[in-house]
């Protein structure tokens, strides 16, 4: 798996223990995910047929979730120096992403449908509410400022860095 990682060919992502600076030092080394570096290669190793993405929810009840996380991470790579983190408590709580950028820590849902709500990320923010300025979704949903909640549309997704600086600039001016 190391000669995986280290070759490009899946990404690993570790468990975060909790949101402190840098996030690495709070990595649970026996925790992680993996993901393939490009969400065509997941679809192509599923044996999904490249119609599938034209049908609806029909095909994507189940896997829809694991593809659009897969399409964050691949934008994410290119746009942070620091790799992405997962967050999950003793119980059922998890939030898909935790970004270290500068010196914030902030927490990111992936939400492939247009039902936003999610227990996960008001429990994080509950639990660690000084160390969150801002809360991240990704979703359907249009851009927009909702408090701290930043909801940036899947498909712009590749401006993610620019969008998060500007909502931090905008919560410091607060």
């Amino acid at each position: 798996m190391q000669w995986l990682c280290a070759s490009g060919l899946v990404c690993k992502v570790y468990k975060c223990l909790k949101p402190g600076l840098p996030l690495s030092a709070y990595d649970d080394l026996g925790a992680f995910k993996l993901y393939l570096p490009d969400v065509g290669i997941l679809r192509k190793l599923s044996l999904l047929s490249p119609t599938a993405f034209g049908e609806g929810n029909r095909l994507f009840e189940e896997f829809k979730g694991s593809l659009t996380e897969n399409y964050i991470l691949q934008s994410f790579q290119n746009q942070f120096e620091v790799p992405l983190r997962y967050w999950k408590d003793d119980s059922r709580h998890e939030v898909d992403f935790i970004l270290q950028k500068d010196n914030d820590v902030l927490p990111i849902e992936v939400k492939s449908q247009n039902k936003v709500t999610s227990n996960s990320i008001k429990v994080y923010k509950s639990k660690y509410q000084n160390e969150t300025p801002l809360r991240i979704r990704f979703s359907l949903k249009n851009l927009r400022m909702d408090g701290d909640m930043l909801n940036i549309p899947l498909f712009m997704a590749d401006q993610a860095n620019h969008l998060i600086e500007l909502a931090l600039k905008e919560k410091a001016l607060e």
